[in-house]
């Protein structure tokens, strides 16, 4: 038994094709099909059911699977003590971003980091949370950006800053004259939101109701944007709500409609998650410690209330 043929079980278990799975894994499918049969020999059982389409695991497959996932798992840690006894900030790093982050945060903090720690091989992905998570569980993300807190078994979260909300408020709007905002006056009829930004409430909402300039009253709409939320908004359907790193780079015009939250600001704490077997921690904590002096630098609030993310977008 060797840590390759575990490798390559834990690919064909993933992808469900021998043909595929070998593709993932950079080799030929003859190779990756041999070893997994002298495995399968070795143990005298059949970890995979070829008869079925896509390829099934079997009950003893599966027992075999969730220990493989341990056991490559610490033999990644071998190297990764290495590195960390040697000093040394290098090598492959794959983390997902969640959309409502990555816009605004990755622009502040990429230039720097890849300056301080060029033996790092950034790998960026845009995910949502539940991709996030499941990614980091199975081993193909070393970390996440997200909004915490999420309160997984498997996952440590290190809150990066806490980023309060903004109100976006047209003209006309019966609250633009106010100077600061209160969660009390808001109505959910007349906001758009994304689904992070869901009015500080539970659950999700998408729904944005405007009777004064809309006849259909299920007039819906689900975005992920929030320049679109700020045209709508700009166009009499309502106001929004905005993290504060995205109102920075708002025209003069539309900074204007801008109206803070009365203290303790409603504000949603973004963290560094990864699982709890810590590997790759030497990049990780380069890349929080990087993170964290420049978005301490834009964000000046301190009083704020964390909502708890319940939609993870």
């Amino acid at each position: 038994m060797t840590i390759t043929q575990l490798q390559y079980v834990l690919a064909v278990a993933e992808y469900r094709n021998f043909t595929l799975a070998a593709e993932k894994s950079y080799v030929t499918q003859p190779t990756l099909s041999m070893q997994v049969q002298k495995l399968e020999d070795e143990l005298d059982v059949l970890i995979f059911d070829r008869g079925k389409k896509p390829i099934t695991i079997t009950e003893v497959g599966k027992k075999i699977v969730a220990q493989a996932k341990n056991i490559v798992a610490e033999a990644e840690r071998i190297k990764d003590i290495v590195d960390q006894d040697k000093g040394y900030i290098g090598g492959d790093y794959t983390i997902g971003i969640i959309p409502t982050v990555m816009p605004t945060l990755l622009p502040m903090f990429l230039n720097t980091f890849i300056k301080k720690y060029p033996k790092v091989n950034l790998i960026i992905k845009e995910q949502p949370t539940e991709a996030l998570i499941r990614n980091i569980l199975d081993g193909h993300l070393d970390a996440g950006i997200a909004a915490t807190p999420l309160e997984i078994e498997f996952i440590k979260e290190r809150p990066l800053y806490y980023e309060p909300f903004v109100g976006y408020v047209p003209v006309n709007h019966r609250l633009s004259e106010h100077k600061e905002l209160g969660t009390e006056d808001l109505d959910v009829s007349d906001i758009l939101l994304l689904q992070d930004g869901h009015c500080f409430r539970d659950g999700v909402i998408n729904l944005c109701k405007s009777p004064k300039n809309l006849n259909d009253d299920n007039f819906k709409i689900e975005s992920g944007s929030f320049e679109t939320l700020v045209s709508l908004s700009d166009e009499g359907m309502g106001m929004t709500l905005l993290p504060y790193l995205n109102t920075l780079e708002l025209d003069g015009r539309k900074k204007q409609q801008l109206r803070p939250f009365r203290n303790p600001s409603p504000a949603r704490e973004i963290s560094l998650i990864y699982h709890k077997s810590e590997l790759k921690i030497q990049i990780t904590e380069a890349l929080k410690e990087v993170i964290s002096s420049i978005v301490k630098g834009a964000i000046t609030f301190q009083d704020v209330k964390i909502i708890s993310p319940l939609s993870k977008n």
